[in-house]
């Protein structure tokens, strides 16, 4: 009896049929960021190069980064994509990416 192939299996298929679509690309990343952090920020990456548009990538990413102890870049990803999310009209996407941003840098505060 043959087993159906894991989600993984399946991403990777899709891939190998088209190394250039974003959606695949962006779900490689978001599967493998877990259990291999390095891979999935491989994908990010080639998101970020080859799909500067991708909103979706930034918040990930810029999180990806943080986790990998890349502070520099993970502030330059935010910031490329508020500029991307506005551009784009995204302002929930743009919301998020500010709300880390500020977290990141420390903006974030409670009124007492």
């Amino acid at each position: 009896m043959e087993t159906a192939p894991t989600r993984l299996q399946q991403l990777l298929a899709f891939y190998a049929e088209d190394p250039n679509d974003a959606f695949t690309i962006y779900a490689l990343a978001t599967e493998y960021r877990a259990t291999e952090p390095q891979r999935a920020m491989e994908f990010y990456q080639k998101l970020l190069d080859e799909h500067p548009d991708y909103v979706g990538t930034y918040y990930h990413a810029g999180k990806l980064l943080e986790q990998l102890n890349n502070a520099e870049e993970a502030e330059k990803v935010y910031r490329k994509g508020l500029q991307v999310s506005r551009r784009a009209g995204q302002m929930h996407a743009a919301s998020e990416l500010q709300q880390a941003l500020n977290q990141f840098l420390g903006l974030d505060y409670e009124d007492d």
